[in-house]
């Protein structure tokens, strides 16, 4: 079911008196409609079915209206219009069908000139963003190497009988080899002891590039850097996917599977950097997933995902 934007949800403090440059975000985001000019835009995908079928705790479904709240009151600081396109939701048990209609919606806003960013929602949201960006290039000159750049603790390449939270990296792998195209998937800050032997097994035999949580530390980030530079070069278009799993469960309590470990936000911060400065109108979309508002506290996780998106969305970026 595809539910309008409830401009509702946006609403914060007005700091008139500091001038007409003291805008919030609740007072910049607008409808999205048909006829918007090119813009970057937030779509809610609410669905933690996958979650459920890969035995994790559910409560992501309701992670898209939550991280808008806390966006609703954050500085502006972005060049350009941003919309709101309201959210994607899931009624039933049919996460196949689901997940087709998401790719559909991603490649037409893609084909209208927009960059998506969608709001999760649990992880399988991640086979409609790829499959929707590789329906939208699929018979068009752009049409080349798709690279996804993964930040997870998880793989996400299972290959269960039904898609899940697990698979959507697996289903997106599949597209590549029927579409006989090549599959370049990059993960960052992969735990070793939350996945096993046979998936770093099926990584290896998918070339996925690796980079584990232990790894992320500031004195090795030179060759990661350099890593995601060749990468980079080597894609036409890029997705890149925030799993908020990766971070530690001390910062990021509100997920579906918490971090023993993680990576630190200051490391993911500069790596975003990074990635948007390197790859610039390579990269297409990217979505943040896992998000679990029932085990955030004190909307910590929330505020998190929040930051993150106006590092994903500003114009200006700094390299820290």
């Amino acid at each position: 079911m595809y539910k309008q934007v409830d401009m509702s949800l946006w609403q914060g403090r007005s700091d008139t008196a500091e001038g007409a440059d003291a805008q919030r975000w609740h007072q910049q985001v607008q409808p999205y409609r048909q006829e918007s000019a090119p813009g970057q835009v937030l779509l809610g995908i609410c669905s933690d079915i996958g979650v459920q079928r890969n035995q994790g705790r559910t409560g992501a479904a309701a992670g898209p209206d939550a991280i808008r709240r806390a966006l609703a009151g954050q500085a502006w600081h972005l060049d350009g219009p941003l919309y709101d396109s309201g959210n994607l939701i899931l009624t039933d048990d049919n996460l196949e069908k689901f997940q087709e209609e998401q790719s559909y919606l991603v490649a037409a806003l893609l084909n209208a000139g927009h960059f998506p960013l969608l709001l999760g929602g649990g992880h399988e949201i991640a086979y409609g963003s790829g499959s929707g960006l590789r329906r939208h290039l699929k018979g068009t000159c752009d049409a080349g190497r798709i690279g996804i750049i993964n930040c997870d603790a998880h793989f996400d390449l299972r290959s269960d009988s039904r898609a899940s939270s697990g698979t959507p990296f697996a289903q997106l792998a599949a597209d590549a080899e029927e579409d006989a195209q090549p599959f370049a998937y990059l993960c960052l800050g992969i735990s070793r002891p939350a996945n096993s032997a046979a998936l770093f097994r099926r990584a290896a035999e998918l070339k996925t590039l690796v980079v584990e949580d232990y790894e992320l530390v500031p004195w090795n980030l030179a060759p990661v850097e350099a890593s995601l530079n060749r990468f980079i070069e080597r894609c036409d278009a890029l997705y890149l996917s925030i799993d908020l799993d990766v971070l530690p469960a001390a910062i990021a309590p509100g997920v579906s599977a918490p971090a023993a470990r993680g990576i630190a936000l200051e490391i993911l911060e500069h790596l975003l950097a990074h990635i948007r400065t390197q790859a610039g109108p390579k990269l297409r979309l990217a979505d943040i997933a896992e998000y679990n508002p029932t085990h955030d506290i004190d909307s910590r996780t929330a505020k998190l995902a929040a930051r993150l998106c106006h590092l994903l969305l500003c114009r200006t970026v700094e390299l820290n």
